[in-house]
């Protein structure tokens, strides 16, 4: 009995790496830690009744937000222990299986469990507040998308402590991520845990582009829209598009693994470069899905920070719009090296340049709006500035991977990296910080700490650039990614060196960032007008946290940037007090706990997909059509609320009535 206890815990567990037992270690007293708050202060109901229920968008936005600062530590220490390893020729800090994982985790989660969620974090908190809605089209699904998301997140990373990660890469490219390549657990843990959560990510693109064509403030015409909902909505329809390819190739990947299909595998008569085509189809439009609503953002701020409307408001609408369309034509070249053709090369090649035509328009936008307007350099702003010539840069480098021929240099090598690196820290990483710091006096009611914030914005830019710049280098010097250690004699000691000391850097400016959230949430400026930063559009035209109705009152927007235009009006007086007379029950929906034990199930049927366990799968999948039944049945879904509590709630907030 006790040998195959020991047996089986020896299987299911990850042993035998010091750093895996840290880690063991770290996640047991941190989960004690939680249990031992919520019951010494009984907030077990109050957590209950007020977050794992809730249908409140704002919280959900909030929720999407630690979720992603969690998952962009855990992607961040993978990067740290890459840079650790490669610091030096020879090097052995870590065991060459223990790398492979690591840079899967690490490519992973950055995108898809750090960079998805923060932006869905930032859709939540900000465009029903913009458009001049009281919560999303459908509020129970949005929180299916979270529930969904975040143990989609929690599947994928258990496979650290539990069974093992996944090894094959971050896209997975078979024969690797076949049987006959990854017959451990670990890839299982990549293929359930990104289809949990995918279906998540689906449904939300669903959910915002209905939101915005069907929920607009009154007089709010598709082309005064703010340009954040316009890049939001974007995103959106590349979501719906592509991320249903994602689910069927990762579904493929699952008929081969476990029903012993050979899709993707050429002695059973399958084509590996069918999945390499398939998971560009979806990973190139990926791409843009998350750098299209940091463009929104960038444009915000440079509007509110210049004090002038955004120039060219119709080409950047159109520059947003032809990106979303021509994402879909440039997924090849990511393989200029694989054979396909001249002919085929030809045309990826152009439409690859053809992308880099809008996505240039839009730096002129900014830098015009800038141009002889009262520029404020607040936080927001510096990250904005920063991102600009680190843009140009990537968008320089993606060009010349454009160039088919000069692709055969490039490929595979650092310079790749480099650029990868250049476009989603310095546009998607750097816009997220930059909406960040913009939203979070209006959804927290309180300013970040300026001077914590400079610290970790100069140590987040410098590290940056000595991390990544000596990478192009690297990349001309015939180092190749994947690489796991390296002899003196190849001549790239120094500047991986400089490049580790950078990642390090980067890795202060989250610590300081970090305080600097901690510092703020007691020492905070507070906001108490509604509008810290003199901004232009709806959502600053309410308190600071907004109420859980949003508008008292639903807005007229027929104009653009009509909260500014409305101050102008008032030669920038304070908000008028809202007429009682055109006060009403505010019609809102109720919260429900079906998504959180419905994606639960998820979860109990993933984990028994991972191991095979049929039993657990079909468990969790009864569960799953449980709650959908029980859904279904649920009628008591929405309340009313009084025109009392909503004149007691605008008292309290500040606001007359």
């Amino acid at each position: 009995m006790y040998a195959s206890i020991k047996s089986f815990a020896s299987s299911f567990f990850v042993t035998g790496d010091p750093l895996i037992y840290g880690a063991d270690v770290s996640i047991g007293l941190t989960s004690i830690a939680i249990v031992f708050v919520l019951f010494y202060f009984k907030k077990w109901g109050w957590l209950w009744r007020e977050w794992l229920t809730t249908v409140d968008h704002k919280k959900i936005g909030m929720m999407y937000l630690i979720a992603s600062l969690l998952m962009l530590f855990r992607g961040g220490v993978d990067a740290l222990l890459m840079r650790a390893q490669l610091a030096m020729p020879n090097v052995h800090f870590l065991q060459a299986d223990h790398y492979n994982s690591v840079f899967t985790t690490h490519g992973t989660i950055m995108i898809l469990f750090m960079a998805m969620p923060m932006m869905f974090g930032l859709f939540n908190m900000v465009v029903p507040l913009q458009i001049g809605a009281r919560d999303v089209a459908y509020p129970y699904l949005n929180a299916v998308s979270f529930w969904l998301f975040f143990f989609g997140a929690m599947l994928f990373n258990i496979s650290f402590v539990i069974g093992g990660s996944p090894d094959a890469g971050w896209l997975s490219y078979p024969p690797l991520s076949e049987m006959s390549g990854s017959p451990g657990v670990g890839q299982n843990f990549y293929i359930w845990g990104i289809q949990i959560s995918g279906i998540g990510s689906l449904a939300t693109g669903i959910n915002f582009i209905v939101t915005i064509l069907k929920m607009r403030a009154p007089g709010m015409k598709l082309m005064k829209m703010p340009m954040f909902t316009w890049s939001v909505f974007s995103s959106s329809v590349i979501i719906i598009f592509a991320f249903p390819i994602l689910t069927v190739t990762l579904a493929l990947l699952f008929i081969d693994r476990f029903l012993g299909g050979h899709l993707f595998t050429m002695d059973g008569g399958g084509n590996p470069m069918m999945y390499v085509n398939l998971i560009w189809m979806w990973g190139h439009p990926e791409v843009y899905i998350v750098v299209l609503p940091a463009f929104g953002i960038f444009s915000e701020i440079v509007a509110t920070f210049s004090r002038k409307r955004i120039f060219g408001y119709k080409s950047m609408v159109f520059a947003l719009m032809s990106i979303s369309i021509l994402s879909f034509f440039t997924w090849v070249h990511h393989f200029f090296t694989m054979g396909s053709g001249a002919d085929v090369n030809v045309f990826f090649a152009i439409a690859t340049m053809a992308i880099g035509i809008p996505t240039g328009a839009k730096v002129f936008n900014w830098l015009f709006t800038m141009f002889r307007g009262r520029i404020r350099l607040e936080q927001p702003m510096m990250w904005t500035l920063a991102f600009i010539p680190c843009f140009v840069v990537g968008g320089a480098t993606g060009v010349m991977l454009a160039v088919a021929p000069a692709d055969y240099q490039y490929h595979n090598s650092y310079f790749l990296i480099a650029h990868f690196h250049q476009v989603l820290i310095g546009g998607v990483v750097f816009g997220y910080l930059a909406g960040i710091y913009y939203w979070w006096p209006k959804l927290f009611g309180f300013k970040l700490n300026d001077r914590l914030g400079k610290y970790a914005f100069w140590l987040w830019n410098i590290g940056f650039y000595v991390c990544f710049m000596p990478q192009y280098a690297l990349g001309f010097m015939g180092m190749t990614r994947r690489v796991y250690t390296y002899g003196w004699d190849m001549g790239w000691g120094p500047l991986n060196l400089v490049s580790t000391i950078g990642a390090f850097l980067m890795g202060i400016g989250f610590v300081f960032q970090v305080w600097q959230i901690l510092y703020s949430v007691k020492f905070g400026e507070r906001d108490t007008t509604g509008d810290p930063w003199n901004g232009r559009t709806l959502e600053w035209s309410i308190p600071s946290p907004p109420p859980m109705y949003n508008f008292a009152v639903v807005p007229v927007a027929a104009e653009q940037d009509s909260y500014w235009e409305e101050k102008e009006r008032r030669n920038f007086a304070p908000a008028p007090p809202v007429p009682a007379s055109k006060l009403e029950s505010i019609h809102m929906p109720k919260n429900s706990g079906i998504p959180f034990i419905f994606s639960a199930c998820w979860f109990v049927a993933g984990f028994g997909f991972v191991f095979d366990w049929l039993w657990m799968a079909i468990l969790g999948m009864l569960g799953v059509g449980a709650t959908l039944l029980a859904r279904s049945f649920q009628y008591d879904t929405d309340y009313y609320v009084p025109v009392e509590e909503v004149i007691e709630t605008e008292k309290a907030a500040g606001r007359a009535v």
